[in-house]
């Protein structure tokens, strides 16, 4: 199984409406750990997502459109070296 690690950032209408908290639970039932945070610029949820490649890619797929009321416009997608560090999906303070 070939494992994945990926930097995201979506950007749109996406704070404010449960985005991070949707995050979290289709990356937990995907087996997918990691985190997800607000930017300050109220418009950019960023995360770091680890696992399964075919399982990130559904938490990916899922981030294109967001939970209902989000208005995903860009979603930029930086794949980095796995690294196995986390424990769980967390949601961190925003940056």
């Amino acid at each position: 199984m070939e494992m994945a690690r990926a930097h995201v950032f979506i950007r749109g209408k996406v704070q404010g409406v449960f985005f991070r908290q949707s995050m979290k639970e289709v990356a937990m039932r995907n087996g997918v750990k990691g985190w997800v945070r607000n930017r300050s610029d109220g418009k950019t949820v960023e995360a770091v997502l680890e696992g399964p490649r075919d399982a990130v890619m559904k938490v990916l797929e899922w981030a294109r459109i967001g939970p209902p009321g989000a208005r995903v416009e860009d979603i930029e997608v930086q794949w980095e070296e796995y690294k196995g560090e986390f424990k769980d999906f967390k949601i961190l303070p925003t940056v």
